[in-house]
């Protein structure tokens, strides 16, 4: 082989550091949120049916797709955490973003028919019981705010712990909107508030879901993450001692909360020691959050090359 393809494969896997928080201590909040949003589930349903209520049936199949919700996080959650074997290289972490991607479609199919039995519900409004509503709403409120701040401290850090934590911060916001209606339909007799109140709940779920939704699409598809710059990798790439050119850069996500990047780095002066690579693993965690790194460093370039890559 000639000099001019000397190249050293090299891979650092900066494990650990500031990650190990994502899936491993949700489970308790999986479990605790799962129980505690079935039976409210249940109490809904039962009410809404009993006195008509097309809020608080609205409420309730939403916080059924809560649960499912919730069940497939914790699984992505879960099977993030598989180990890797000769099948899968990478393990299952990309569930993580299927799940997060089948919460997102799920919550918009649901807010869609929802708005839908409402637009009927307008042509005919029903009048409804006030009280009951306030408090099975109410209880909505304590239970939905409860769970979200179980995933409080995952949501910055895991796109499909934010899945679960928006979830239920949007289901807090429908029960206090359904208590709101409640109110206004015992005191001013307005039955069409019902429905009205159910197409806001919808309106708004639909507006939060939205980034959610195309994030994790974006992801699936093997998407540069949103938190990191491209242009700004190869720059840093660019930036290490006796780097000319940069190639073949690729970067994408393994699951919700672990970045990968590989990338050919041109390198005249032929192979660096394992300082180089300590310090380029070093700067691309700290600036960028990636953790898995994979460098080959050649003399001269030799790959074809993948296309250039243009700011977004």
């Amino acid at each position: 082989m000639s000099a001019g393809h000397d190249h050293d494969h090299h891979h650092s896997d900066a494990h650990g550091h500031g990650h190990s928080h994502a899936p491993a201590n949700f489970n308790a909040a999986f479990g605790i949120g799962i129980a505690l949003n079935m039976a409210f589930v249940a109490i809904e349903a039962f009410y809404g049916w009993k006195i008509n209520s097309l809020a608080l049936l609205a409420d309730a199949g939403h916080n059924l797709s809560d649960v499912i919700g919730l069940v497939l996080a914790w699984g992505g959650a879960l099977a993030g955490k598989l180990r890797p074997d000769a099948r899968h290289t990478y393990g299952w972490k990309r569930a993580s973003i299927l799940a997060a991607f089948i919460n997102a479609l799920l919550l918009l199919v649901a807010m869609g028919s929802l708005a839908w039995e409402a637009l009927h519900r307008l042509q005919s409004p029903e009048p409804v019981e006030g009280v009951t509503i306030m408090v099975v709403a109410g209880i909505g409120i304590v239970i939905n705010t409860a769970t979200a701040l179980l995933f409080m401290r995952g949501r910055e850090h895991d796109l499909n712990i934010r899945g679960a934590f928006l979830h239920m911060a949007a289901d807090a916001l429908v029960s206090a909107g359904v208590v709101v209606a409640g109110a206004l339909a015992l005191w001013w007799g307005w039955t069409w508030i019902d429905p009205v109140v159910s197409l806001l709940i919808a309106a708004v779920i639909v507006l939060g879901t939205w980034s959610l939704f195309r994030q994790s699409l974006h992801l699936l598809f093997d998407g540069v993450p949103d938190q990191v710059d491209l242009m700004a990798v190869r720059q840093s790439l660019l930036d290490l001692p006796g780097v000319t050119e940069v190639h073949d850069l690729h970067v994408w996500a393994m699951g919700t909360s672990q970045i990968a990047m590989t990338a050919h780095l041109i390198r005249p002066a032929g192979n660096p020691d394992d300082a180089f690579y300590r310090t380029a693993a070093d700067v691309l965690h700290e600036r960028f959050d990636i953790t898995h790194v994979t460098l080959q460093v050649v003399r001269e370039a030799f790959m074809p090359l993948c296309g250039e890559l243009k700011p977004r």
